[in-house]
């Protein structure tokens, strides 16, 4: 009985979020590709293709970009210090928050909370 299925060899669907995470680890400064591809059990080359996806969804011609984040222990919220009129808060799930000023791209916060809700 002949099949043409590959034995060893599975298609899997990776969700966006994921893929985003894959990608700006093999973006962090000092990453290989073949090193994150390994602990995410992916293939290399399947890296590279999303990579090339995300540049040009998020930064058009340019290499993505990536923004500095700090985590912070939570704070009760009267002892929240104000914030400046052009910057939010976001609350991620009840373990992160973040501040977020006017001059962010969307597409960078957007990368950021897809990340941080995933953990």
């Amino acid at each position: 009985m002949g099949t043409s299925a590959r034995v060893g060899r599975r298609n899997r669907s990776w969700p966006d979020a994921l893929k985003l995470e894959i990608v700006a680890a093999s973006l962090a400064p000092g990453s290989s590709v073949s090193v994150v591809a390994r602990r995410y059990d992916v293939n290399a080359n399947q890296v590279f293709s999303w990579r090339r996806r995300y540049r040009d969804e998020v930064g058009g011609a340019g290499a993505a970009q990536l923004v500095p984040v700090v985590v912070t222990p939570d704070r009760p919220a009267a002892a929240s210090p104000d914030l400046p009129d052009e910057a939010i808060e976001i609350a991620v799930g009840d373990s992160y928050r973040l501040r977020v000023g006017s001059g962010v791209k969307a597409s960078a916060l957007r990368l950021v909370l897809d990340v941080l809700e995933r953990r």
